[in-house]
């Protein structure tokens, strides 16, 4: 049996004579648009794209401890991306692994934060309630739980989880309710599912098929 050939993605240098855009980039209409976004920004250039988003990006946040230079951390950010998050903030160490976000970090606004502290002070300020998801005592399911449409979402370490000192400043903690033997789930797959529920309750979700 043959292997099927895999599929291409993006769209190669468009015929011309091109439209007249000044959302496009001429490079990309000369050389092709193979970048990991939607399709209808091909040939779009990145400055463009992050002013569509802007004008529709939902209000949650989600900050990511970054204190052993977790490798999750650009999985988060692919995923806060693809929920069209405000932002994100990066707490502790300012670099991290970019490489799990597949280039989606361009796209979105980032906010470092050096210590927890200075997290929690910047939410109390912007009015933004913090939202730690993490399977510790008193965490309410977060299946049945109401999250505030303004909310920062807080994540740990794989492993460890959140610090102590976020976990006190939390307005709400909620973990995922798990019905196997493993003692948690990956922190992308927690984040993920966190920021998904979020999406359940606050956004305006289309009719009809996807794509």
């Amino acid at each position: 049996m043959s292997t099927p050939a895999p599929r291409e993605v993006g769209l190669g240098p468009h015929p011309e004579p091109w439209p007249v855009d000044d959302r496009l980039d001429p490079e990309l209409l000369a050389h092709g648009d193979r970048r990991n976004v939607e399709d209808r920004f091909r040939y779009w250039r990145r400055e463009a794209i992050v002013a569509e988003l802007d004008e529709h990006r939902h209000p949650l946040h989600v900050a990511i401890e970054n204190l052993e230079h977790d490798a999750n951390i650009g999985s988060i950010v692919r995923t806060a991306n693809a929920f069209a998050l405000e932002a994100f903030h990066i707490v502790g160490r300012r670099r991290w692994n970019r490489r799990g976000a597949m280039v989606t970090d361009r796209y979105q606004h980032e906010i470092h934060h050096p210590d927890a502290a200075h997290l929690v002070a910047w939410a109390r300020e912007a009015g933004r309630p913090l939202v730690a998801i993490d399977l510790v005592p008193g965490a309410m399911p977060i299946e049945r739980t109401p999250l505030p449409r303004d909310a920062v979402l807080l994540v740990g370490q794989e492993g460890p989880g959140l610090s102590a000192e976020l976990l006190a400043a939390a307005d709400l903690v909620v973990g995922i309710t798990q019905f196997g033997s493993t003692r948690s789930i990956n922190v992308a797959a927690a984040a993920a599912i966190a920021m998904h529920t979020w999406v359940q309750q606050h956004a305006e979700i289309p009719e009809g098929p996807l794509r």
